[in-house]
């Protein structure tokens, strides 16, 4: 059998994890609003039409903020089409994704939805085909008390008090070619700057996403970031970050092994952050949104046969798989692992678009990927330990890939240790050691796995449960050593506590 040995030291930390590393997005593309989150004359909808049962699951996420409304979408949105009577909302063409927005839900739902699905708002503005004013007026609209247009405007709609959103994006993918008002380095980096301090002027307290690369592909990579932060660095917080992964040639080991190019992603856009900061003297840090992620592929072909022009149409709806569930949870690994630089995550999407939730009009259930999101931010709270893997690895495309990723989380308040695993062996169980001496008196509360001997089970709401976690793991504390044998091709989630 082949062993890994996991290192901890309880004074060798990383960073306290923004829980905001374990949001969401929702973009008004395919089902993700229409019949995801809102639904009127649903059986499981509220008088308002949201769908009781989908908060219900994303309550079980305790996802801390979800991005909105887009995405592509949002590079050519109004977003004074969505507020208000809806009576008077317009119906538009959607060029992001060629279809017809009906404008139903928008900025007013968004955020009563919010507040009943027990999350914050991560705004987006259109820097596509729109710019600095618009920008500044929804900041308006949202965040001031009232004695101003919008403000006002807001009131008559019905909100009394402001929306107080914290968060907001500088526009999405500006680098990439399909994006409306696509723009340069230089071009995006000017109007982002100028936008932001706009908005900032109307509410000094928000913090701002500056676009970076569309993913690492982009053959701009590297110098777009450096050209975008050399306009806008005194002005964002964050830089995003976006990627999905896929197995199209139905090569496992190679796709397991994408969290290898995660971590090397993730590092290299540190890099070129902390490059700008040097070069302008700088004593800010600008950290990281990786607020796009996820796998997607699986619906690809399905989405060229599309009909152009409909409402809602069943599009992205990725059905995910086990071994789909077990590069998430390799994922959110990596980006734990870095929780000292990436301070904001976000899964997309949330509901049947590339999402860990589906409905249908009888139903709603959870995909595979959905219980590695649950458990990394239900137990992932509190503070990353540098966790030091000592595995055995196998070759990849990405160069050694190691068979079991794996990172600890300590959490002061409630003085629990969770140790998150994923052994990537196909063929072989894995011993695991952890020496725990430090934490003197813990004991294995509960070790949860995930496991499927077929990596391409997946969930249906006929079987909903094909996937789903047990808490039948073997793990177990002996005069301070931690050992367990991990399954192969399996999630774990080893709690410890007192």
């Amino acid at each position: 059998m082949k062993k890994t040995t996991i290192c901890i030291d309880k004074n060798f930390t990383v960073s306290k994890v923004d829980e905001r590393i374990f949001g969401s997005f929702i973009e008004h593309l395919g089902r993700a609003v229409y019949e995801g989150i809102y639904q009127p004359g649903n059986k499981f909808a509220d008088k308002n039409g949201f769908r009781k049962d989908v908060i219900e699951l994303i309550k079980g996420l305790k996802v801390p903020v979800v991005r909105y409304p887009g995405g592509n979408f949002v590079s050519g949105y109004h977003w004074e089409d969505g507020v208000g009577p809806k009576s008077e909302r317009p119906a538009k063409v959607d060029l992001a994704w060629m279809v017809i927005e009906s404008n139903q839900f928008g900025l007013n739902e968004f955020m009563e939805w919010s507040k009943l699905a027990d999350t914050k708002p991560m705004m987006a503005v259109n820097l596509g085909t729109r710019g600095i004013e618009d920008a500044k007026n929804i900041v308006e609209y949202c965040n001031l008390p009232g004695g101003s247009y919008y403000s006002d405007l807001r009131k008559k709609h019905g909100a009394a008090d402001p929306y107080d959103i914290k968060l907001w994006c500088l526009g999405n993918e500006m680098d990439g070619p399909w994006q409306m008002g696509h723009k340069t380095a230089t071009e995006y980096g000017r109007i982002a700057a100028e936008a932001g301090r706009i908005m900032r002027m109307v509410d000094p307290t928000i913090e701002l996403v500056a676009c970076g690369s569309s993913s690492l592909t982009m053959k701009t990579f590297a110098e777009w970031e450096a050209t975008v932060l050399d306009e806008c660095y005194d002005i964002a917080d964050y830089l995003s970050l976006h990627q999905y992964y896929g197995n199209h040639t139905n090569d496992t080991k190679n796709f397991l092994a994408e969290s290898v190019a995660m971590d090397e992603f993730i590092t290299s856009v540190i890099s070129i952050c902390d490059y700008v900061k040097a070069k302008k003297r700088s004593k800010k840090q600008i950290n990281l949104s990786f607020d796009e992620w996820n796998v997607w592929y699986h619906s690809n072909e399905q989405d060229k046969k599309l009909e152009r022009g409909v409402q809602g149409p069943h599009q992205l709806e990725d059905v995910y798989n086990f071994e789909d569930a077990l590069l998430v949870g390799s994922m959110l690994i990596t980006m734990l692992r870095h929780a000292d630089r990436v301070k904001i995550a976000c899964m997309a999407q949330l509901v049947n678009v590339i999402a860990p939730i589906m409905t249908s009009d009888t139903g709603a259930w959870m995909q595979t990927i959905y219980f590695p999101y649950m458990h990394a931010s239900v137990y992932g709270r509190g503070t990353v330990l540098n966790t030091v893997v000592q595995s055995p690895t196998y070759e990849s495309k990405h160069g050694d890939a190691p068979f079991v990723d794996s990172v600890v989380v300590y959490n002061e308040e409630t003085d629990e240790l969770t140790l998150f695993a994923v052994n990537k062996d196909l063929d072989s169980e894995m011993e695991v050691t952890c020496d725990l001496r430090q934490f003197e008196g813990f004991r294995v509360t509960e070790h949860i796995v995930l496991y499927h001997d077929d990596l391409k089970a997946v969930n249906t709401e006929a079987v909903p449960g094909a996937v789903s976690p047990l808490s039948n793991g073997n793990a177990a504390v002996n005069s301070g050593i931690l050992t367990a044998v991990l399954k192969k091709q399996s999630w774990n989630v080893i709690r410890l506590g007192k």
